[in-house]
């Protein structure tokens, strides 16, 4: 039988070998590349990814955008007053129940969407990848994701 610390890997302490450094520098790499872009939007990164969703599908409550972003109501919550103040949406309580906070597009939230719909292939011609090594990517982290998160 084989010894499994024999049949294991070696533990290297070498960061450029640590795949969680990899995507923490493309992390840091992607905020770079859409900084600019986002720049002319009024919009920061996580800002974006709010408004992406209510493009997706208006009027969500706070939970469900938290749910999708994986982010804390303390954490949203000023973001999206940010963007209330800016006139991008409105947040409003729900009718049928008063603990649900509601967020929904203004007409300049809405009109946004136009400016934004050519960030996506800004950002597939920074990669230089093709659609298809992309969707594979994404794949793989998702799949990574999910396997980090069932062992924490």
């Amino acid at each position: 039988m084989a010894d499994s610390q024999h049949d294991a890997p070696a533990v290297t302490a070498r960061l450029d070998d640590f795949l969680c450094f990899s995507i923490y520098a493309a992390e840091h790499a992607f905020s770079r590349t859409y900084k600019p872009l986002l720049a002319e939007l009024g919009l920061t990164y996580p800002q974006y990814l709010v408004m992406t969703l209510l493009w997706e599908e208006d009027d969500q409550s706070v939970g469900q955008l938290g749910a999708k972003l994986s982010l804390e109501s303390s954490t949203l919550t000023p973001l999206l007053k940010r963007l209330e103040a800016e006139g991008r949406l409105t947040r409003h309580r729900d009718k049928q129940d008063e603990r649900v906070v509601r967020v929904k597009l203004t007409s300049a939230g809405d009109k946004l969407r136009e400016r934004a719909a050519k960030i996506p292939a800004c950002i597939l011609s920074a990669t230089g990848m093709s659609l298809d090594e992309l969707g594979k990517l994404r794949e793989q982290i998702i799949q990574l994701t999910k396997r980090l998160e069932e062992a924490s």
